[in-house]
């Protein structure tokens, strides 16, 4: 045997032993924010705000149990279903815990939109019950329970209240997996496909499909640079939004609180496909 070999054998048998640095404990409490700007924002592949720019950012609090609350912010049309407001304010809490590869998300996610009036424009739109009218600000709330494994995660969420004010369409429902795949180097890319279950409510005010019920899916790379997220996205859905045919999800540029559309909008296909450029930081 070679002697360097020996003599290297020898003095590692005999060398004191290395203590190997404990990791850094979990901290108990944390708070994190992030900020994002986009040049369009689409909520379950839904336009929200007229093909315009998005400037969005949230705070997190987490604790070392599990537990967390947070806060989301985003700009919106008012076309998009919130008459007289042009804000999303997103207010949600639960607990997430991680078994090896396994993970649980279960929570609730309320949605407000401040200055927005449901009524006239929402009331008697409902086919099943043209009676059953809308009041107040736009809103939802909507419970929600997650799995994932490893780069997977598949979510389930569920409307308590009329979905976003639509009248009688309580039980509205989301099905969701996404996936985020790390490709090292700063890159990534990611997935998603859901599907939007509408229970009790049917348009009324068209002359095609009175359904809401869709589908939608995105494709995504990211890169990161230095903390800043650059990411580009392929999102479409198959939402009817024939605007030569009233449906749905043909959205007008604005709306006002009384209900009227502005008379100099553009109306378009919310659910039509785009590409979507983001930068989000977080710190």
């Amino acid at each position: 045997m070679n002697k360097s070999l020996i003599t290297l054998a020898l003095v590692s048998a005999f060398a004191a032993p290395a203590f190997a640095e404990e990791a850094a404990p979990t901290p108990e409490h944390t708070l994190t924010g992030n900020m994002t700007l986009a040049s369009s924002y689409r909520f379950r592949g839904i336009d929200q705000t007229n093909n315009q720019p998005a400037l969005q950012g949230g705070i997190d609090y987490s604790h070392s149990s599990g537990l967390y609350l947070g806060n989301w912010n985003s700009n919106v049309s008012s076309g998009a279903g919130f008459p007289g407001g042009n804000l999303e304010m997103d207010f949600y809490g639960g607990w997430k815990g991680a078994f090896g590869d396994f993970g649980v998300d279960v929570g609730a996610l309320y949605y407000y939109y401040p200055g927005s009036g449901a009524n006239p424009w929402l009331s008697n739109s409902n086919s099943n019950d043209l009676g059953k009218t809308a009041s107040g600000a736009v809103d939802n709330l909507e419970l929600y329970v997650a799995g994932s494994w490893k780069f997977l995660t598949m979510k389930y969420s569920y409307s308590v209240k009329d979905y976003f004010k639509l009248p009688k369409s309580q039980g509205t429902s989301y099905l969701e997996l996404n996936g985020v795949y790390d490709l090292g180097n700063g890159w990534g890319v990611n997935g998603h496909v859901g599907h939007l279950f509408s229970k009790g409510y049917d348009y009324a005010f068209t002359s095609g499909n009175t359904s809401i019920s869709y589908t939608d899916w995105k494709l995504g790379v990211t890169k990161d640079i230095s903390g800043w997220v650059i990411g580009l996205a392929y999102v479409d859905t198959n939402a009817k939004g024939n605007c030569s045919s009233t449906e749905f999800y043909c959205f007008p540029g604005s709306i006002t609180k009384g209900g009227s559309a502005d008379p100099v909008s553009t109306w378009k296909n919310a659910g039509r496909a785009t590409a979507v450029l983001s930068v989000t930081k977080s710190f």
